[in-house]
């Protein structure tokens, strides 16, 4: 009998009350790993009232003893970093050695919101005027709450959880719904640290409790992962409530090849970015822009090792690329191939009947390059979320800038190249929030925003570094003068 999931609410873990269950699959045989409620409107509530009923009590407790909780959970989760990985392997398909990358973001992050008594710090000005001083302090904004995605499931909830928590804020998760157990593993260590009962609130669940965080009165603030059509919906549809929102979509990256480019680096960077991950990120290198003649020194090279990464089983530690999320993700991605090459694109690798990939009814996808791709294509403009590059040909620096800013996304690109004045001009020139160099997955480490511009990212404060400190509180003002004199004050205080 499979694993029933439950809620963590109220300090305790308990049963959803909503009947209707989702079998949560493994991606490599279809085998059902256990079984998530797709909780109700009753369950968001009973979690925003324990929220609400623990937020004096948290904001009370001083910053410095929030900072040691969090060093706490940091060697908590640090101890089941073996666990945490298996399990996001076992629910996403995620490499084994991906999955421990992901675990050490996580735990990375918890590190950095250990700094919350130096980055929580406000500001203060004596003599503004004469006997006035002005300062600002920062303050919880209260119930914050978190929509995650399938595809980190580890990482993501803790781009918000530990800055959130750290704040003095409550905090509830809703993990997605295909992927909710590795959360279970880290409410297990949460649940350790003796926060007053409240504090953070895991509720499982769909587009009920989705909607339910959008419009609850009880709920402050908002973070959101996912694609950037609901990403618009959650925008606006909590802003309307007059929460604090940030909304983190889709993506189209780019990764410019300079014709000085280092070969072997180069393509290493470029395998990694497209395929790792199966290519099920918001950073992965989707489309390759090949400038000049790096078109001839790259695709022969890049071809051949594309076409040598094996495709298997996750568990396995010589897998290089795992199966995607689903038989139906795998569906979706065929189909964005087949469209690109109605539309004119050329099969450099076909990745659908390589290895495992060709096993039918399974959920593999072999890496897959798609050359002569243009511009216009579909291919090259829409999120395919898998392990597909779509390569461009351009004649310029100039021409490739423009194919990247020609795009709707703007979450991140990486340019290859010893040439700093080229660097330079795309450093300073392209519409992407996130830039790598000589890097083909630019996601910046935790004490950085993670800084997506255009669609791929609604909102004014990003997700951790600053921004997280930043979203989580709300500034106050205080402008005080007092009128006593000093040493009157200390007179009166001694005869007392």
């Amino acid at each position: 009998m499979s694993r029933e999931l439950s809620n963590y609410v109220g300090g305790q873990w308990v049963p959803s009350t909503a009947t209707e269950r989702l079998d949560v699959i493994n991606p490599l045989d279809t085998s059902v790993l256990a079984r998530v409620p797709m909780s109700s409107a009753a369950d968001l509530d009973a979690a925003v009232a324990a929220a609400r009923a623990a937020l004096p009590e948290w904001r009370a407790v001083s910053v410095i003893e929030r900072a040691r909780r969090l060093f706490r959970l940091r060697e908590l989760l640090d101890a089941r970093r073996e666990d945490l990985a298996r399990s996001v392997t076992a629910e996403l398909g995620k490499t084994i050695g991906d999955a421990r990358a992901e675990v050490a973001r996580m735990i990375e992050m918890v590190e950095c919101a250990c700094a919350i008594p130096t980055t929580m710090q406000g500001r203060v000005l004596e003599d503004v005027a004469r006997g006035v001083d002005c300062e600002t302090v920062r303050q919880p904004v209260g119930v914050c709450a978190a929509i995650a995605p399938f595809n980190f499931p580890a990482m993501v909830p803790f781009w918000f959880l530990p800055f959130a928590i750290a704040c003095g804020n409550a905090f509830i998760l809703k993990p997605s719904e295909q992927v909710p157990m590795t959360q279970q593993i880290a409410f297990e260590a949460l649940h350790e640290l003796g926060l007053p009962a409240g504090v953070v609130n895991l509720v499982n669940g769909g587009r009920e409790v989705v909607e339910g965080i959008l419009e609850h009165p009880g709920i402050d603030a908002v973070s959101f992962v996912g694609s950037a059509p609901v990403a618009r919906i959650v925008y606006s549809r909590a802003a309307a409530t007059g929460k604090r929102v940030q909304a983190l979509g889709g993506a189209k990256n780019h990764m410019v090849v300079m014709p000085d480019a280092v070969l072997e680096r180069t393509v290493d960077g470029i395998i990694g970015s497209a395929f790792g991950a199966a290519g099920q990120r918001c950073m992965a290198g989707s489309v390759l822009v090949l400038v000049g003649e790096a078109a001839e020194r790259m695709l022969p090279a890049l071809r051949e090792a594309a076409a040598k990464l094996s495709v298997g089983d996750a568990m396995d530690e010589q897998t290089d690329v795992g199966p995607l999320v689903s038989p139906a993700a795998r569906e979706r991605v065929t189909g964005w191939i087949e469209r690109g090459l109605s539309e004119g694109a050329q099969m450099a690798l076909d990745g659908r009947e390589s290895g495992a990939a060709g096993t039918g009814g399974t959920s593999f996808l072999g890496p897959t390059i798609l050359d002569r791709v243009t511009p216009e294509m579909a291919v090259a403009r829409e999120e395919i979320f898998g392990p597909v590059l779509s390569v461009i040909r351009v004649a310029s620096l100039d021409e490739a800038i423009a194919v990247v800013n020609a795009s709707d996304f703007g979450n991140g690109m990486s340019i290859f190249t010893e040439s700093g004045a080229a660097v330079r001009r795309v450093r300073h020139d392209v519409q992407a929030g996130m830039v790598g160099v000589n890097i083909g997955v630019a996601a910046p480490v935790a004490f950085f925003p993670f800084s997506g511009w255009k669609d791929s990212f609604l909102g004014d404060l990003h997700a951790h570094g600053p921004d997280a400190v930043e979203f989580f509180t709300r500034k106050k003002t205080i402008t005080s003068r007092f009128f006593s004199d000093g040493a009157a004050s200390g007179r009166f205080f001694v005869e007392r």
